[in-house]
């Protein structure tokens, strides 16, 4: 088939058919563009909805948000159109999108990024940066502390707040040259538009009555205006591809030129980020918080709690608290209770598991027989003794800790008194909880300065009232009679509401002081009478576990602690108690 002369010269089209033989192209981009994403990670409803609820939660999360918009957004005071000519999204949605990407790569389980030719030009940028942050060899270190978490997913945005700036700050040429191929390829699809909307109105022409042919008939030929009109669209479609293409390559080449330093500072932030998150986490652990707390935390609630513990003195405590905790667990993995232990000579009783060999001889004699049935029921039998570990109590435990002015006195690596003796009372209640037992913390100074906490084991330790006992500091001076009084007074209050003995108070002092002799009778009394158990701790003190102390004749185990960095000095604490 010859070629009309209008094919081979370029002129306009002289009939309908040839005109959409031209047009073809133009029709198919203006029928079905490529749908273009906004977002690098692939997302469902329900990771956008906890995305949403963070957001609103976290007014950190806002404020970074809107400084962001406010500095790096290219689009701001101008309006953005869709290929139909009307406003699309909103000028900041770029900033807050690259947010989104970054919270939901470090949020979801197994984050997957859109390939980049899924992307809307606009957001090319963004998609380098989060593939930077997911490729970076510190990001599955970082995942390991946020996936699931969205509380630590926006903790460890807003940790690479600072990065996020410079790189949007190194990357404002690449994304000036993006938001020229945005719009580039905007008014490319706008002017196939066109064109498919020249040829309807050409093919509409064609077919009005009276006219030769229908439309879209070999040899209809439409009239000569409506031919131009068609052809004019497709030349400006022509030169708004070329563009769009011009566009797409300036915009790939600042990207590239951009990719090294975008991937340094990307590297730089993850790494920032995990090392937040871990450091947050220890913290939480250190202060006996657990996983499973902190996501039935509300947002509001974690954010301060973990404000609390980062900026008060408590952080100090931390690594000690955790190495107290480590070390109690040991020794409750540990611990045997009832051990027969090192034999220290012969007593009488009616252990036969104990009976020395003498004694089982009277039972190979049938004469002597009757006088071993009378001495076991006696309890007169001869037995080997032995020394081991005791039964533990099973009231509760009570933890008097001195809070005098002394106690304030660092030791060595700048460790306080204050604070091993709180580290090992926090230790102590996690005994508690482990064994089902109440747990008492009772702070004291001075005879009029006593405050006490309790933690009763049917219920919860909630996490404010222990970070309550360990930041509460009394000063003073040094009262025993007080806090061990209140001490018996709550064992005795145990002993007729549920008629538990056998508690154990440990007193954790750096001082000496007198007490009458009157108390001390009414002391042991109570200590006979509810077979409670004292074990004393004198901190920094040697002289203060003299066997010619006071705190000596109180208790029934002493220990004196010189070295605050020690925490295995306290260990047989945990296995006893």
């Amino acid at each position: 088939m010859s070629e009309t002369p209008s094919e081979t010269t370029g002129g306009t089209p002289g009939t309908l058919d040839e005109l959409a033989r031209r047009a073809g192209k133009w029709l198919s981009l203006s029928a079905a563009a490529p749908e273009r994403h906004t977002a690098a990670v692939v997302a469902d409803r329900f990771d956008r909805i906890t995305w949403r609820d963070t957001y609103e939660q976290s007014a950190a999360l806002r404020e970074l948000a809107e400084e962001l918009n406010e500095r790096y957004d290219h689009t701001s005071g101008r309006t953005r159109e869709d290929a139909h000519g009307r406003p699309s999204a909103r000028p900041h949605d770029l900033t807050t999108d690259l947010l989104t990407d970054v919270f939901l790569a470090a949020y979801k389980v197994n984050p997957r990024l859109r390939e980049r030719a899924e992307m809307d030009p606009s957001r090319l940028v963004n998609h380098q940066v989060i593939t930077s942050l997911v490729e970076s060899p510190e990001f599955a270190g970082l995942r390991r502390e946020t996936a699931g978490d969205p509380y630590a997913a926006a903790m460890a945005v807003l940790a690479q707040a600072t990065a996020l700036r410079r790189m949007l700050e190194a990357t404002r040429g690449a994304q000036d040259k993006a938001e020229q191929a945005k719009q580039s390829q905007q008014n490319a699809e706008r002017a196939a538009t066109a064109v498919a909307e020249a040829l309807q109105q050409a093919a509409e022409e064609t077919a009005e009555p009276g006219e030769p042919g229908e439309p879209g008939e070999d040899g209809a030929v439409p009239p000569p205006a409506a031919a131009e009109a068609v052809q004019h669209t497709i030349e400006a479609a022509e030169a708004s591809e070329a563009a769009a293409e011009q566009a797409a390559q300036g915009a790939a080449q600042a990207l590239a030129a951009a990719a090294p330093g975008i991937r340094v500072a990307a590297r730089n932030a993850v790494s920032k980020a995990a090392e937040g998150a871990r450091a947050e986490a220890a913290l939480m652990r250190a202060w006996g918080v657990g996983p499973g707390e902190l996501e039935r935390m509300p947002f509001g609630q974690r954010a301060r709690l973990a404000e609390r513990l980062r900026t008060s003195r408590l952080a100090e405590w931390a690594e000690l608290i955790g190495r107290f905790r480590q070390m109690a667990d040991g020794e409750r993995a540990r611990k045997v209770e009832n051990a027969t232990g090192e034999l220290v000579g012969v007593t009488l009783g009616n252990d036969l598991s104990r009976v020395i060999p003498s004694e089982l001889a009277n039972l190979g004699l049938p004469a002597l027989r009757a006088v071993f049935a009378a001495r076991y029921a006696a309890g007169e039998l001869m037995l080997y003794d032995s020394q081991g570990e005791q039964t533990t109590g099973r009231g509760a435990i009570i933890a008097c800790v001195d809070t005098s002015h002394s106690m304030y006195e660092a030791g060595p690596g700048g460790i306080t008194r204050e604070a091993w003796a709180k580290a090992c009372a926090l230790a102590l209640l996690d005994q508690a909880r482990h064994a089902g037992r109440d747990f008492v913390g009772i702070l004291f100074s001075a005879a009029d300065k006593l405050k006490v906490f309790r933690f009763p084991a049917d219920g919860p330790a909630d996490v404010a009232h222990v970070l309550d006992f360990a930041e509460t500091f009394l000063g003073g001076g040094t009262s025993y009679q007080r806090p061990l009084s209140a001490a018996g007074a709550l064992l005795e209050e145990e002993f007729n509401d549920a008629a538990r003995m056998r508690g154990d108070i440990v007193m954790l002092t750096d001082d000496d002081c007198g007490v009458t002799e009157e108390w001390m009778r009414g002391w042991n009394d109570a200590k006979h009478r509810l077979g409670f158990r004292v074990f004393g701790v004198a901190i920094g003190a040697p002289r203060v576990a003299e066997t010619d102390s006071v705190l000596d004749a109180l208790c029934d185990n002493l220990r004196a602690i010189e070295d605050l960095t020690d925490v295995h000095a306290a260990a047989d604490l945990f296995r006893v108690i």
